[in-house]
């Protein structure tokens, strides 16, 4: 069962601004009131009518951008659960959670995880590549600090955010994290996070289903670190083999005297 949040309704108000990213200012509305008007514009030049001195002009290139600016973003990734990071609620202690990660696109995908708290809270693996179809279940770390005075769980959940953000690459490649700063204009935000803590002593859906993620993403874990096991035959070098032939071969002809001297 979820902590009690009285403030749930509020909360997805809040998040609902959330497509666009928490680390840049702007002005919401101003950004709605220039949309709508780049749209204005979009139809008249399609209508084949020209603007007015007034609207100003764009060249067509730059209307193109904009027709595609304002289309909603193409996910590359399907997460599971698909915008919230389940934790267990137990303060003063180290918890984690599980999210599935699966690419759904027809290209190799990059993918980064990142937070506004990265002293408290990273995951495990950090980042990626992903074949088309592929997916990881990747393992969030989080400390969750004691309460202080009045403060609620509310409050310590909107004090951390996280995301996940892709990036197409070519093919088949070693993941390191400067392909992001790297291409910065092609990543694309997949997701931003909210947190949700569970109560621990109440069994429900959601914790149930987090508990068997947990159990998979650590088994994948232990195949990894695993050693690889020795298949190829061990090569025996050939002097060592002549001399066991040999010492085989003496043990035998000295049988067979002593075989012939009891006979006598």
């Amino acid at each position: 069962m979820a902590v009690a949040d009285q403030k749930s309704d509020l909360d997805g108000k809040v998040w609902s601004l959330c497509s666009i990213p928490f680390w840049q200012n702007g002005n919401v509305s101003s950004s709605s009131g220039s949309s709508s008007t780049a749209i204005h514009r979009v139809n008249e030049q399609s209508n084949g009518h020209k603007p007015t001195e007034n609207s100003g002009s764009y060249p067509s290139g730059k209307v193109s951008f904009i027709a595609k600016s304002l289309l909603p973003t193409r996910r590359r990734l399907r997460l599971d659960p698909s915008n919230k990071l389940y934790f267990p609620y137990e303060p003063g202690k180290q918890v984690k959670s599980a999210i599935e990660i699966q690419n759904t696109s027809k290209n190799h995908v990059a993918f980064k995880f990142q937070t506004t708290a990265p002293k408290s809270c990273y995951m495990r693996p950090p980042g990626g590549i992903l074949a088309p179809g592929e997916s990881i279940i990747a393992t969030v770390f989080k400390f969750v600090e004691p309460l202080e005075n009045n403060e609620k769980p509310v409050d310590q959940k909107r004090r951390v955010k996280f995301k996940i953000v892709s990036l197409k690459v070519k093919g088949n490649m070693d993941y390191v994290p400067e392909l992001f700063d790297e291409q910065r204009d092609h990543v694309a935000v997949e997701q931003i996070l909210q947190v949700v803590f569970l109560d621990p002593q109440h069994s429900n859906p959601a914790l149930e289903k987090l508990f068997r993620q947990l159990a998979v993403a650590e088994a994948a874990t232990e195949v990894r670190q695993k050693p690889a096991e020795e298949t190829d035959p061990k090569v025996v070098g050939e002097g060592l083999v002549i001399d066991e032939w040999k010492e085989r071969r003496e043990r035998y002809l000295a049988k067979q005297q002593v075989g012939g001297v009891d006979l006598v």
